[in-house]
This record gives C-alpha cells, sequence and structure tokens, in this order.
C-alpha cells in the first residue's frame, strides 16, 4: 500500500511540474518581459518605437503574401484593428523578407486597414525570429509582452490574446 501511494505522490508532482513549465511557456504565469527595443516605419511612413506606443496595445502579426493562413486571417485581423482602434490598439502587420514591389502588388489585389511594416524597415522581424506565419505578438500597455501565438487560429484566439491585455469588445 505504501508504495502505491508513493507512485500517486509521484506522479501528481510530475503532473504539477509539467503544468508549471506550460504556464510559464504560454506566458500565463505572468512573467511579462519588456519588449525588447525596436523602430518601426509603415509603408505610409509612420514611425513606430517602444517609447511611442507606451500606453496603447500593440498587436503584431508576422505574415507572408504567400502564405495561406495569413490570408485566411487577414480580413479578421484588419477587423479587429478598426474595432478597436479608438480604444488604444495599434496593429502593426509586418511583413517578412518580402521585396516592396511584392508587398505592394499583393495590397493593390487584397487591401489591408491595418498598417503594414516591410522588413527592411524594422528590427521586430529578427527580435521574434519570425520564420512560420502567422506569428501573434501582444504588447501591453506598459511595454511588456502579454502573449505570442504561433500559428493560425481563428477568431476566438485572437480575441482572448487581446483581452489578456484589457481589450475586450463591448457589449
Amino acid at each position: 500500500m505504501n508504495n502505491r501511494v508513493c507512485r500517486i505522490v509521484n506522479t501528481l508532482r510530475l503532473l504539477v511540474i509539467c503544468l508549471c513549465l506550460c504556464l510559464a511557456m504560454s506566458g500565463l504565469a505572468g512573467d511579462r518581459e519588456p519588449v525588447p527595443r525596436f523602430n518601426a516605419k509603415t509603408t505610409a511612413g509612420e514611425k513606430f518605437t517602444n517609447d511611442s506606443l507606451k500606453g496603447q496595445v500593440v498587436l503584431l502579426q508576422f505574415w507572408t503574401t504567400w502564405c495561406p493562413y495569413c490570408r485566411r486571417e487577414q480580413p479578421l485581423v484588419d477587423s479587429l484593428d478598426q474595432e478597436f482602434r479608438d480604444k488604444g490598439l495599434v496593429v502593426l502587420a509586418v511583413d517578412v523578407n518580402e521585396s516592396k514591389k511584392t508587398v505592394k502588388k499583393y495590397l493593390q489585389e487584397n487591401p489591408r486597414s491595418c498598417r503594414i511594416v516591410l522588413t527592411d524597415d524594422t528590427n521586430l522581424a529578427a527580435m521574434y525570429a519570425a520564420n512560420s506565419y502567422p506569428i501573434y505578438v501582444v504588447i501591453g500597455r506598459d511595454g511588456n509582452i502579454v502573449a505570442i501565438q504561433h500559428g493560425a487560429r481563428g477568431e476566438r484566439p485572437l480575441r482572448s490574446l487581446l483581452a489578456r491585455a484589457g481589450l475586450a469588445a463591448s457589449e
């Protein structure tokens, strides 16, 4: 009987350790890291830095024109930009490693309402090792990373990320 109890206790300990590791890796444990210093310039010429975005929630979307998942979530990201812009949300869609000409042609055929940033005009893609798409990073009003999501998961998870930063739809 004693061996059985010990095995159950050890199994429970292992589960608790695994749960703590999962929470820490998902960003749910509350360890919010400051965003590294960055500069970004949109295709419209707007300039953003950590300091200029302080007090606002920032949604970074790392994307490419050839990514089918990015294309599928483009209307959603643009919709969130429109819905929350007046509540302090800044959406920066960072196109990764494509030429200005390629992005310009894509945007003529697939217009976007959010701000577009090219890799050449920012250090953000390198900071987040953006090499699979889409990647979403939410930065809180305090300038700390609230959450990072790799991959397209639809509307509910993106809204959840924004809610963690204090943005929720009005009832």
